[in-house]
């Protein structure tokens, strides 16, 4: 088994999950002031923080998956037990949620659903 190289790779991993968690973040504030204001309904309120809450946890488990991946490697131990690509499962699929939501609220707002407002 070779050895681990103690290069930046662990770190700037852990830097572009950081700055996926802040877009997110800032993808969900703008959705807790842009669409309750653009549609009228305060129930787009939870849109925003629930994307909040996810963020959140994005973050969290990020921490962990790092510093699991970095602890594997430097004890040089089975490379088999790295952490896999749930993570980025999840994201993707939150992503796609957050797009289809985007698509049905265009359309709606096409149709008229939500009057001269939006």
């Amino acid at each position: 088994m070779t050895a681990f190289d103690p290069g930046l790779q662990p770190e700037r991993t852990a830097l572009a999950w950081r700055r996926t968690a802040l877009s997110l973040t800032l993808g969900s504030l703008v959705a807790l002031r842009v669409l309750p204001a653009a549609t009228g309904a305060v129930a787009w309120v939870f849109v925003g923080v629930a994307g909040l809450a996810v963020t959140a946890a994005l973050w969290v488990a990020a921490g962990r998956r790092s510093a699991r991946t970095i602890e594997i490697l430097l004890q040089e131990g089975d490379r088999a037990a790295l952490p896999g690509a749930l993570l980025l499962a999840a994201l993707a699929g939150l992503v796609l949620l957050a797009g289809g939501a985007a698509s049905v609220l265009v359309l709606a707002h096409h149709l008229g659903v939500f009057g001269s407002g939006f």
